[in-house]
């Protein structure tokens, strides 16, 4: 075999083990194609190459607790589910910060169909009269709806409105509260229109999840600590 030949060969292997050497690296080395969930991507676990994150087992309740777990009533979008949270108590007041973080939450997940002022003229509707669907929250029906009821809309949907689920509790209040005052059942008006503009962040957009699986249950105690205030852990 000449020099030549051998030195193809060669050649040849080398180029082949640094092709295998790459892809292996793009993935088992750097993890640059690791699954995970993008905005607005559906979750699926019927293969591998569409799963994301690792779900929360069926009926489980984040460590701070929840106001009205899956078990006790469903996600459904169905009527009577939603009269069944009719009756659940607003335990956030309305003062500043509540309005302004469910100033926040409504801007981005309810204006484009309900409309900055909550009259139903949102962006949808502007774009095409086919999309009007969404009724406004000023008609003395809407009025009329418990905060719980409201609560409950936004967790669950109803018809031809998609849940909101994704606002977690706690801030789901908040958005009632924002939502009360559009309604002008507050003891003062609340500021409406954009909070920001498209690719502001920091104090324009919501904070971090309050409700996330990595966060520590206020109930652990670490070990040989006697001190169990919460507060003191943080």
């Amino acid at each position: 075999m000449t020099s030549s030949i051998m030195g193809r060969r060669a050649a040849a292997l080398a180029l082949a083990a640094c092709a295998v050497s790459l892809t292996g690296c793009d993935w088992f080395t750097d993890f640059k194609e690791q699954p995970s969930v993008g905005p607005w991507q559906y979750f699926s676990t019927d293969s591998a190459a569409n799963r994301g994150f690792r779900g929360n087992p069926v009926g489980s309740v984040p460590t701070t607790g929840s106001e009205m777990p899956g078990f006790v009533v469903s996600y459904a979008n169905l009527p009577a589910t939603l009269d069944s949270m009719s009756g659940l108590h607003n335990p956030v007041a309305p003062d500043a910060r509540s309005i302004a973080n469910g100033h926040k939450y409504y801007a981005i997940n309810c204006a484009v169909c309900h409309g900055y002022a909550g009259d139903g003229d949102g962006a949808l509707r502007q774009a095409n009269a086919a999309y009007s669907f969404a009724p406004s929250l000023l008609t003395d029906v809407s009025k009329a709806r418990t905060d719980g009821y409201i609560w409950g809309i936004i967790r669950n949907g109803r018809v031809t409105m998609p849940t909101y689920n994704r606002i977690e509790e706690a801030d789901r209040w908040d958005v009632v509260n924002y939502v009360r005052g559009l309604q002008g059942k507050l003891s003062a008006p609340v500021p409406t229109g954009p909070v920001g503009r498209p690719g502001e962040t920091g104090d324009k957009l919501p904070g971090a999840t309050r409700m996330g699986p990595t966060v520590p249950s206020v109930y652990a105690v670490p070990h040989g600590n006697a001190d169990r205030n919460p507060e003191s852990r943080q």
